[in-house]
């Protein structure tokens, strides 16, 4: 929980921060935004990266994950990128938030 506050008040306090959707972006809108500043070629090489941490963190968790082909699991992945362009595995949730608007701060009472 204290955590989680301390992000949500780092995010909130920067000069990017936008209170319609606080930090929140689409993937879309972070590949446009990246494209624009620094190129497709880095930003194809960033989303690749990205994909590539998604396949290494199932499959070093695939022997212990339930499985049940009469349904599916969603996992939400928090990646941090860079000053270097390289993109870091921060956490993954295993019910994530779907939406892209800033409901986080009626939930933080709740954790």
């Amino acid at each position: 929980k204290q955590w989680y506050q301390r992000r949500v008040a780092i995010t909130a306090g920067g000069d990017d921060y936008n209170d319609k959707h606080g930090g929140k972006w689409t993937v879309h809108n972070l590949q446009m935004y990246l494209e624009h500043t620094h190129g497709k070629e880095v930003t194809d090489r960033v989303f690749d990266e990205i994909n590539w941490i998604i396949v290494h963190s199932l499959k070093a968790v695939q022997g212990v994950m339930a499985s049940d082909k009469h349904c599916f699991e969603c996992y939400g992945y928090d990646v941090i990128i860079d000053e270097n362009m390289k993109p870091w595995l921060i956490e993954v949730n295993a019910s994530p938030s779907l939406t892209s608007t800033d409901c986080d701060s009626a939930l933080i009472p709740l954790l």
